[in-house]
């Protein structure tokens, strides 16, 4: 999809696997490549309950990633959110977790990708 290609940097997008989507801050696009550098900033889970689970990613690893699995964000759908994790301070402590649980959801996702191939 064209569109796919006219994400900007700074623009917030997400990736979805089953219950969860990775929403991600666009750093840059790599047109020739077809890949998408971005920054984890929340891991939300909605699974089996009305009250999303919203895990803060800004300390985790950037990211390269298909651009054609990305979509984008609508402002309603992050400023909530994101106002979540905003009001804390990054804990030190749980940057391991955070780092956990991105690569769990990229694990699961790469799986699941893999084998619609």
């Amino acid at each position: 999809m064209e569109m796919k290609a006219n994400f900007q940097a700074g623009q917030i997008v997400f990736l979805e696997n089953n219950d969860s989507r990775l929403y991600t801050e666009v750093i840059q696009v790599v047109v020739e490549r077809n890949l998408c550098w971005v920054r984890p900033l929340l891991l939300v889970n909605q699974q089996y309950s009305e009250a999303a689970q919203v895990n803060d990613l800004r300390s985790t690893s950037d990211l390269l990633w298909p651009i054609n699995l990305f979509q984008p964000a609508l402002d309603t759908q992050v400023i909530e959110l994101y106002a979540q994790i905003l009001i804390k301070e990054p804990k030190p402590e749980l940057s391991q977790t955070a780092r956990q649980k991105l690569h769990q959801f990229i694990q699961e996702l790469w799986q699941a990708n893999r084998n619609e191939e």
